[in-house]
């Protein structure tokens, strides 16, 4: 025997497993599951979206049968942070979350030019790439300084340049321009950050590793040359001893060869002495004694 039970459904129960599946700088896409598995009728969900910078709401109405369900929330800011409630429209229990916007991209090419006295930051428009950057928004710049460890707030423009003076010498700096921030610093573009040191050299940090890098390949290249030059012309000198040492040998045995023996003969240097005791010791002639040529 059996018996079929069939479970009602409870519309009170809150949405399951809310998640956040991608985010970007104006939207966000969302997905959860139904209360209870296979609806067998539309289900009809509430979506607020709480600003938690600007402190408005918005509310999403979205009917579904699924029972996964993916929303996408559009018109978000850049970099903006949102608090996501999700129920059923009968104001039943809710699931929430809290997502943060991809904020816009840093400045591209920031670059120094040093003057007398002060330098001057440039950089390429943002609107150039970021089609919700408006220039009337405007940039702000930041400075560190590694000597005395502290930031500090330069200012703001609207322009694509920044004049900064009043800089110490045997200081190194950083510094940051990104898109203005709104709403109490809280709504922010990400920095591009540029490293700068009192000699007026100025260095992109993005280009710092491969700056390295190619200073390490200009001291062992020219050192690693050198040492080849230097052990091959070792070798053409070894070579070129050794073909003297050789040719000197051979002339020195070809003085020293007796055709009639068939080989070379080398004095020991004591028959020297015995040849030069058996010759007659040749003396001086005197005035008295006449000499006498047949």
């Amino acid at each position: 025997d059996y018996v079929v039970v069939k479970m009602i459904p409870d519309n009170r129960l809150p949405p399951r497993h809310l998640h956040a599946v991608h985010t970007g700088k104006t939207f966000a896409v969302i997905k959860w599951e139904s209360p209870y598995d296979s609806p067998d009728q539309d289900m009809l969900y509430a979506v607020a979206v709480k600003d938690l910078v600007r402190k408005t709401d918005k509310i999403y109405k979205v009917k579904s049968r699924n029972s996964t369900v993916e929303y996408t929330i559009k018109k978000l800011e850049p970099g903006g942070k949102y608090h996501v409630i999700v129920q059923l429209g009968n104001m039943s229990k809710e699931s929430s979350m809290k997502i943060n916007t991809v904020p816009l991209s840093a400045p591209d090419a920031l670059k120094i030019i040093t003057e007398n006295d002060h330098i001057l930051l440039f950089w390429k428009s943002l609107a150039l790439k970021e089609s919700n950057f408006n220039e009337s928004r405007g940039y702000e710049i930041h400075m560190f300084d590694s000597l005395m460890n502290i930031t500090a707030y330069l200012g703001n423009t609207t322009d694509n340049f920044f004049k900064v003076s009043n800089l110490k010498i045997g200081h190194n700096y950083s510094f940051s321009v990104q898109a203005r921030c709104l709403y109490g610093g809280q709504m922010c573009g990400e920095p591009a950050t540029l490293l700068y040191d009192e000699l007026g050299m100025g260095k992109d940090s993005s280009a710092t590793k491969s700056g390295r890098a190619t200073d390490v390949a200009a001291v062992v290249v020219p050192v690693l040359f050198l040492l080849l030059v230097t052990l091959g012309i070792g070798f053409v000198l070894l070579y070129m001893r050794h073909r003297r040492l050789q040719n000197s040998f051979t002339a020195f045995a070809n003085s020293h060869y007796s055709s009639r023996l068939g080989s070379a003969i080398f004095s020991s240097g004591d028959d020297l002495g015995d040849e030069d005791d058996e010759a007659p010791m040749i003396t001086g002639f005197s005035d008295d004694v006449p000499m006498v040529i047949a």
